[in-house]
């Protein structure tokens, strides 16, 4: 490729007049505007770079201190079903032991009762069999019998003493 000065070619107008636009351009500043522009476009996103890794590391933040907060509810919900556990146990164990002292207690009322009421009954056979031997006795000195009428006397008693002891 060669090139001529003619100022009637084509080429050399067109590289005229592209080297009067840059020098136009330069003249009224358009480089520096066009870097401004750049520039603050560029601090423009870096700032929002830095925004964008500010609010990710907040986010990351957040979330560990989601995830501790839900080990530690995770744990805490534990602890708190080994407690009732423990508690159910405790009240089983102290239920049983209630019941079984209740048991005692009432068994022991019961032959205490019985007890008695074989006493009373023994008393009452007691005094029964004395009354009928003061009767028969009485009878026998109120009345003179004969060996044998003693002897039916003495059988009627025991009968009556069997009677009285059912």
């Amino acid at each position: 490729m060669h090139f001529t000065a003619d100022l009637n070619d084509p080429t050399t107008l067109v590289f005229i007049a592209v080297v009067l636009f840059f020098l136009m351009l330069a003249y009224f500043g358009v480089h520096k505007k066009i870097g401004g522009a750049l520039d603050a476009r560029s601090d423009a996103i870096r700032a929002e770079l830095e925004e964008a890794r500010r609010l990710r590391e907040e986010a990351q933040t957040l979330l560990a201190s989601y995830q501790r907060k839900q080990k530690e509810a995770e744990a805490q919900a534990e602890s708190i079903v080994k407690q009732a556990r423990s508690d159910a146990e405790h009240m089983a164990v102290q239920a049983r032991e209630d019941l079984g002292e209740r048991l005692e207690r009432r068994a022991a009322q019961a032959e205490a009762k019985i007890a008695n009421a074989e006493a009373q009954a023994m008393s009452e056979v007691k005094n029964k069999a004395a009354d009928l031997a003061m009767d028969t006795a009485e009878t026998l000195l109120r009345t003179k019998l004969t060996a044998g009428d003693k002897s039916k006397l003495v059988q009627e008693g025991i009968k009556q003493m069997g009677a009285a002891l059912s």
